[in-house]
């Protein structure tokens, strides 16, 4: 009978990528003959590694002991890797002796950890290092530079596109040469909301893709469908929902291979027109289609999307109590303050949930009581502002946001002061200062976030302190331009190619320190070209526009002022027709008519009216009734002339 081991050693020696199963049968043949063959075992492991057979390799290993756990630490943590258990790997690598950890192949697979457990800036830092340095496999350069774009892209969706530098975060003719830099370069694009480029870089993608001559069909339909998935959601942000919809009908979702690829494409799907579709019908095929198993989990911000997708059809469908308890529970549990993107989106959901999805004053007068239960909740407190400019209520708005700064500032932790200066907030309060037309209080604010962030030059917001440099140029103080060449000094040591920096850091210490502005003038487009082709003597001729300035109502009250008394009018006194002048008037003009003496009444009836009331008429009897009990007595006229005859009886109901 053949010796196992010799078998294996043949069998290795003549084998291709294909023969991964008979290297298995051989390993495991070579094992049952010499449970000590670690030469055997590995060779087992590596094998159930190349048939994805994670699982199975752990275990194998784990069979093999401590000696074999030792040599297949590589393998190991590649398997924990891919089976999703990645703090584990995490551990694992960092178990490996100092040679282990220098290899190329344990640098790839840290970065690659890294990036799965979105610790993307550990991820882009271990590729930069990889990528600067010499010594690598043909092709590798080309890999290095496709996940370098793809940690970039995750850098931008994370809201730490500050990390890249500026030349990072533009996409260059270089990314159109594979289609995997240019998906890559598309997916920063994106991340940054500039779609219209991302749809150019997407189309070229596709293009090389299809033209490529070293993938077979399969390989190529596999690489097609998630190109196809982000164009078309490229389409749809774009406004051409229509294209978006043509394109989701060519795709095959239960023919996309990667679990997550086809979630996202399910979840796409049912959001593209989803005005006038039942919201019941859409959450129910939205929770049958987006299940994953736990080594095909999403990446955090897709997850998010997902699930406001869920709120946003719980609020259509009326779940509101249901939504805001869940809603805040999760904001409780969450850290505070904190400028998640995630978090700041329950805010908003918990009190659109709170008002029913009303927007008008009843529903502010609602949430505001809200804000005093989570006086740090940064959605909720968008949300009242929001409410606030809608119903053109600037000053309480910007009230409000003061009172929440000064909140925030008067905790001088870490997280406190970062959401104090978070570039939102610092705009927000901008956009307010600017409705009230405060420029000073503009700069001020600005001045503030700048100084802040100079002083955390690794998480400093470059395109905050851009815009406050801009804005404190404008000042005619000292202080402030001062301020403004201190900012655009920071920018401009972070990257020398950021123009808009440098032309401000000449501007701001051009009439103070000329050295200091002296090795940046070779960068700037010279005077001469900028003012080719411009007559100064027809400008001079045409003389200062001015442009008329509207007068506009303050809003202030006006000083109330005490109210005019106003002057009586004096009427004119009326005098009867037939006075005359002189001659006494009747003393009984007072009287009514039919009590004067002069009265005399009109026909028989009122005749005998009048002969009643006047002396030598009838007089009548009257007599004194007593009133039962002693309660007094009552005078009443006595009949004349009537026999007591008896009343007839009115007939009584039986």
């Amino acid at each position: 009978m053949a010796n196992p081991a010799a078998t294996l050693t043949s069998l290795l020696r003549a084998s291709t990528i294909q023969d991964h199963d008979e290297i298995l049968k051989a390993a495991n043949a070579a094992i049952n003959a010499s449970k000590r063959d670690t030469n055997a075992q590995r060779t087992r492991v590596v094998a159930l590694l190349k048939l994805d057979r994670f699982d199975d390799a752990l275990r194998a290993i784990a069979e093999g002991g401590d000696g074999l756990e030792k040599e297949c630490l590589f393998e190991k943590s590649y398997a924990l890797y891919k089976s999703g258990q990645l703090e584990d790997a995490e551990k694992t690598l960092r178990t490996a002796s100092g040679s282990f950890k220098s290899s190329r192949p344990f640098r790839h697979l840290t970065a690659q950890v890294a990036y799965r457990a979105e610790k993307f800036s550990d991820a882009a830092d271990a590729y930069h290092h990889l990528s600067q340095e010499t010594g690598g496999l043909p092709g590798e350069e080309n890999d290095l530079r496709i996940n370098l774009l793809a940690t970039n892209a995750q850098l931008e969706w994370n809201g730490l596109g500050n990390l890249l530098g500026e030349q990072e975060r533009q996409p260059s003719r270089d990314h159109l040469e594979a289609f995997e830099t240019a998906y890559n370069a598309a997916c920063t694009c994106i991340a940054r909301g500039d779609f219209t480029r991302a749809s150019v870089f997407l189309k070229r993608a596709q293009d090389l893709c299809e033209a490529s001559e070293d993938l077979c069909a399969e390989e190529k339909k596999a690489e097609l469908l998630p190109i196809m998935v982000q164009h078309a959601y490229v389409l749809a942000r774009l406004g051409k929902e229509a294209d978006a919809v043509a394109l989701h009908n060519s795709i095959v979702a239960s023919e996309i291979p990667e679990a997550p690829t086809r979630a996202i494409t399910q979840n796409n799907q049912v959001a593209i027109g989803v005005a006038g579709r039942n919201p019941y019908l859409s959450h129910r095929l939205l929770e049958k289609t987006t299940k994953l198993s736990n080594s095909d989990r999403l990446f955090e911000y897709q997850a998010s999307v997902l699930r406001r997708n869920k709120y946003a059809l719980s609020l259509q469908m009326q779940k509101f109590d249901g939504l805001e308890s869940s809603t805040s529970k999760l904001i409780l549990q969450s850290p505070s303050p904190t400028t998640s993107v995630e978090v700041a989106g329950l805010g908003v959901i918990n009190a659109a949930a709170h008002t029913h999805l009303r927007a008008d004053a009843g529903a502010l007068r609602g949430i505001l009581p809200l804000l005093e239960k989570r006086p740090t909740d940064i959605g909720l407190l968008l949300t009242i502002i929001q409410l606030y400019v809608q119903l053109n209520k600037s000053g309480p708005a910007l009230t409000l946001l003061d009172v929440f700064l000064k909140r925030l500032e008067a905790v001088s932790t870490p997280n406190y002061q970062d959401a104090r200066y978070a570039p939102g907030l610092v705009a927000v309060a901008v956009a307010l200062y600017r409705l009230q037309g405060r420029q000073n209080s503009i700069r001020a604010e600005l001045a503030k976030a700048s100084t802040y962030w100079r002083s955390k030059s690794k998480d400093s917001s470059a395109s905050l302190l851009r815009e406050a440099g801009v804005e404190l140029l404008k000042s005619s103080n000292r202080d402030d331009i001062m301020s403004a060449g201190d900012t655009f000094e920071a920018l401009v040591a972070k990257s020398e190619d950021d123009l808009v920096a440098v032309a401000g850091l000449v501007a701001s210490f051009a009439n103070e320190d000329y050295s200091k502005i002296e090795p940046y003038l070779q960068s700037l487009t010279p005077i001469e070209r900028l003012t080719a082709g411009t007559n100064i003597q027809e400008l001079v001729n045409a003389g200062v526009a001015s442009v008329p300035t509207s007068t506009s109502l303050g809003k202030k009250r006006p000083v109330e002022r005490e109210p005019e008394k106003a002057v009586k009018r004096r009427r004119k006194t009326r005098l009867p027709k037939n006075f005359e002048e002189g001659k006494l008037p009747d003393p009984e003009r007072w009287l009514p008519l039919r009590d004067r003496s002069t009265y005399r009444p009109k026909g028989k009836k009122g005749r005998k009216r009048a002969q009643e009331i006047t002396q030598g008429g009838v007089v009548r009897e009257e007599e004194t009734l007593e009133l039962v009990g002693g309660a007094g007595a009552v005078k009443v006229e006595k009949a004349s002339g009537v026999q007591g005859g008896k009343k007839k009886k009115k007939k009584g109901k039986k």
